[in-house]
């Protein structure tokens, strides 16, 4: 039974998430149960799958779902794209947004938060450009899980120096009881909240940089193509968006180009325009 019963905690994450378990992937499932299953004392899936059908259960398929989510995540993940953004993006939208002086931007699929505070130093370590600006960075992730986490901001020893080094770990974060925990100017900036990337977009046409990194992977075409289309409603005329290296939006969307060379930098496509070269003239970009 075991083979169905994997199919149908495989279709209870698709149902809830829309994220898809696939086959070939479906050795993940004993791995990622093993504490759920420690911790209610489950003897094994086919115990589990019986005991999602009982009504006083209704929790545990929460559970289960929480726990079969991948959260993999650090600080400055692909370091290379962090440089890119600080090197070509950032430049870009401080010149387009130099009247306003206001930025916003999504990261969708945030995790713990390590990815959402990783852009908060790129901008925290350049107080000279940036003063006088109001950037707004929203996280946004479907585990409760680990928005909670990221709301809380205490990261592990472990955690901490995975991304970082000694300067930046001493420079943005301090060392408590519980753990370390950013510096109060890279938390003004962050703000984490519970979405899936299916659902409808928070602030349309708002954001300026979008990234959504390894998590389209997980979807079937049908889902992946639904995504972009709220990607791209969420993301302004002249804005970037950012998804992970092994990812592509090549056949799955209209409203971005390549930006360039990188695997995984787009430019967004204003609606009812032909765009001729979507790189920037670096002379322009600031």
């Amino acid at each position: 039974m075991s083979e169905i019963s994997e199919r149908i905690v495989a279709d209870l994450l698709f149902a809830r998430t829309g994220q898809q378990l696939t086959e070939a992937r479906r050795w993940r499932i004993q791995t990622a149960l093993a504490g759920l299953f420690r911790e209610r004392g489950i003897a094994n899936i086919d115990q589990l799958v019986c005991l999602l059908a009982e009504p006083r259960e209704s929790g545990l398929a929460q559970d289960v779902v929480e726990a079969l989510l991948n959260n993999e995540t650090y600080f400055f993940r692909d370091r290379l794209m962090f440089d890119l953004l600080a090197r070509e993006v950032l430049p870009d939208l401080a010149a387009k947004r130099a009247e306003t002086k206001r930025l916003a931007i999504w990261s969708a699929g945030c995790s713990t938060g390590q990815e959402a505070l990783s852009l908060a130093m790129l901008f925290a370590d350049q107080p000279e450009r940036w003063a006088g600006w109001k950037v707004d960075i929203l996280g946004t992730d479907i585990s409760g899980k680990a928005v909670a986490a990221a709301r809380r901001g205490v990261y592990s020893q472990f955690e901490i120096q995975r991304g970082l080094g000694v300067t930046q770990m001493l420079r943005w974060f301090e060392e408590g009881t519980h753990g370390w925990t950013p510096h109060g100017e890279l938390s003004r900036r962050v703000r984490f909240d519970r979405r899936n990337v299916l659902d409808e977009p928070p602030h349309p046409g708002r954001f300026d940089l979008v990234l959504c990194r390894n998590v389209l992977l997980y979807f079937e075409r049908a889902n992946r193509m639904r995504a972009f289309d709220h990607l791209a409603r969420a993301t302004a005329d002249d804005g970037w968006l950012m998804i992970g290296a092994g990812e592509t939006a090549s056949g799955q969307t209209t409203a971005f180009a390549p930006a360039c060379d990188t695997s995984g930098l787009y430019r967004r496509i204003a609606p009812n325009t032909v765009s001729q070269s979507a790189w920037p003239d670096r002379a322009s970009a600031g």
